[in-house]
């Protein structure tokens, strides 16, 4: 049934994808039409591409439902597999003398959660970039040739600036991050399942000094993660944004020498940023991919002591 909705997926993944480059096409169609003032070639255009958005609504609505769908389940799966391990041979026990394993508890019901999901996110995302790239390629070399060749260029050096610049410092942190998190959150059940003992033997002076020192820390590390970001929100920032002025710059003679129309202008700018989005995948999520990663880790580390 997994690998059933997995191939549906992709297939749905298709579909949206040839919609996209139709309509792409019509886009420019209809502006062409404008700026020629032919009318029946415009209306045309338009009645296309409300056609293709009546087919197309439910396919995203189908894509989004079984990709989560899919999420629930293998997160059920994948739960009852690190339970059944986690209670075999007293694993729960031993892992209380491992301090390289915190909290067992949270990465089994928070990281098992986001693994699965965010692990769907990036594999649909990458697949979907993939046939983007193949399918809007084309229709990007028909039109400018030069636009391919900037493209690869600035988007190669675009990901290594941030793979090289923020990659091992924003994962790092992040990692970080969710232990202290859970440090902070285990401090706070701490207290309400022993909260007869702290009330009988008056330790709430020092129950609340551990509480704000793991918050504390949980801070701190955030505010770390919130300076790289700066830097990494600043770059991703300025690579999006010279993206709209550079096309438009680069086929701009052509277009008022009169040998390419201003439809077709608009789509190589549609296809353009098409390309760079599936091309950029990266850049564009390179923070979440660091938060995924870190979880990764956790989840890595557990299931190795466990097997």
């Amino acid at each position: 049934k997994a690998w059933g909705l997995l191939v549906l997926l992709v297939v749905l993944l298709l579909g949206l994808t040839r919609f996209a480059v139709l309509f792409n096409a019509q886009t420019g169609e209809f502006t062409s039409a404008l700026a020629a003032r032919d009318e029946p070639r415009f209306w045309e255009a338009i009645e296309v591409c409300l056609g293709l958005v009546v087919v197309a609504v439910p396919m995203y609505a189908l894509y989004y439902y079984v990709r989560d769908t899919l999420g629930l389940h293998w997160r059920r799966w994948l739960t009852n597999r690190f339970l059944a391990s986690y209670f075999s041979d007293r694993s729960f026990y031993e892992l209380n003398a491992l301090a390289a394993i915190d909290n067992p508890d949270q990465r089994i019901a928070e990281d098992i959660n986001t693994f699965t999901q965010r692990s769907l996110f990036f594999l649909l995302i990458f697949i979907g970039s993939i046939l983007q790239l193949v399918a809007f390629s084309t229709v990007l070399w028909s039109i400018s040739r030069v636009l391919v060749y900037f493209l690869v260029v600035y988007t190669v050096a675009g990901t290594l600036i941030t793979v090289l610049v923020f990659g091992r410092v924003m994962i790092r942190i992040n990692f970080q991050q969710l232990r202290r998190e859970a440090d902070f959150r285990f401090s706070l059940v701490r207290v309400r399942e022993n909260a007869e003992s702290i009330a009988f033997y008056r330790g709430e002076a020092q129950e609340l000094k551990q509480i704000r020192r793991r918050f504390t820390m949980a801070f701190n590390n955030y505010k770390r993660l919130i300076r790289n970001q700066f830097g990494l929100n600043l770059f991703q920032q300025a690579f999006s944004l010279l993206t709209v002025v550079i096309p438009s710059a680069i086929i701009a003679e052509s277009v008022l020498s009169g040998e390419l129309e201003v439809g077709r202008a608009v789509q190589a700018a549609g296809a353009f940023a098409a390309v760079l989005s599936a091309i950029s995948v990266v850049i564009e999520n390179f923070e979440s991919l660091s938060r995924f990663a870190a979880g990764v880790e956790r989840l890595d580390t557990l299931a190795g002591v466990l097997s």
